[in-house]
């Protein structure tokens, strides 16, 4: 298969059956971003503004290059983020002053 029809026939997550790394499986505790983004997508799915189809269609739509680029809760955020610009729940300029709230908080707490 070229490679032309392999991003045809294929989405950027599925790899089932291509050759790849060896996934170290290892249990691990959430960071707390990683909280905050499964705590945000239980609000969304509670609230039904956002169903699970449209989370894996919103992580497809990345892209194949920002798929590998992006941690499994980066996809998240980022399809996330984009489904909610699409139905003008929330705009870009809101989320940078929200991200610019959150970095000042950080700036400002007290490191071990």
């Amino acid at each position: 298969m070229t490679q032309t029809e392999m991003l045809l026939k294929r989405l950027p997550n599925d790899i089932g059956g291509l050759d790849g790394e060896l996934i170290q499986r290892t249990e691990h505790e959430l960071e707390p971003w990683e909280k905050r983004c499964h705590a945000r997508a239980d609000v969304l799915d509670f609230h039904t503004i956002l169903k699970t189809e449209e989370k894996r269609r919103g992580s497809e739509a990345l892209g194949a290059e920002r798929v590998g680029a992006l941690s499994y809760y980066g996809r998240w955020i980022a399809a996330f983020d984009n489904i909610l610009f699409a139905k003008r729940i929330l705009t870009p300029s809101e989320l940078a002053a929200e991200m610019d709230e959150v970095a000042a908080r950080w700036d400002q707490e007290p490191r071990p």
